[in-house]
């Protein structure tokens, strides 16, 4: 295995989930759910599927031409959400610094992840700029992957990430209807 996907096997994927938490309990702190609630929470599980499906791909398919199209578009549209996500919070609460912290790392490991992959496969990287010696391909190409690692990766995202943003979701709901009463 390669310098890249070690980098983002041991250091970039988990420091993102870590960052997905920290954020999760930034909102925890903040009492979205009595303030901006379900509208903020909502935007919060689009980001994470925005970056959420690209990171499953990554981990079951070969990252090539069509998969770093698909992710850039990812990435793109998550900093778009992430914005909308953080004026609309900032209109309703105080957006704290340490929650703004937590952002920069949702905000730039996306980047970091693509980029250490671009590295990684480089000539498919070139190939959909229409450079190098590689044709580009952008139908998907199943990938070998240790499946221990696979698993253990996916679990601490929904532990960590998905079942976290879901109570958060819930939470909100609870709030708003108690709040009609």
């Amino acid at each position: 295995m390669n310098a890249p996907y070690l980098l983002l096997g041991i250091v970039v994927l988990p420091l993102w989930i870590a960052a997905g938490f920290a954020d999760y309990l930034c909102h925890r702190a903040a009492r979205i759910s009595q303030n901006s609630g379900t509208p903020e929470s909502v935007l919060h599980l689009v980001q994470l599927s925005l970056v959420g499906i690209p990171v499953v791909a990554a981990l079951f398919l070969k990252a090539n031409a069509g998969f770093f199209l698909a992710a850039a578009v990812a990435i793109l549209l998550h900093h778009v959400t992430a914005y909308i996500d953080v004026r609309y919070a900032d209109s309703t609460r105080k957006v704290e610094p340490r929650e703004q912290m937590v952002h920069s790392f949702l905000e730039l490991l996306p980047i970091t992840a693509w980029l250490l992959l671009a590295a990684a496969e480089w000539p498919q990287f070139l190939a959909l700029l229409g450079l190098g010696g590689e044709t580009a391909v952008f139908a998907p190409q199943p990938r070998t992957l240790s499946g221990s690692y696979a698993v253990a990766i996916v679990a601490a995202a929904i532990l960590f990430n998905v079942l976290p943003y879901l109570e958060e979701l819930l939470g909100c709901i609870r709030a708003a209807r108690s709040h009609k009463r």
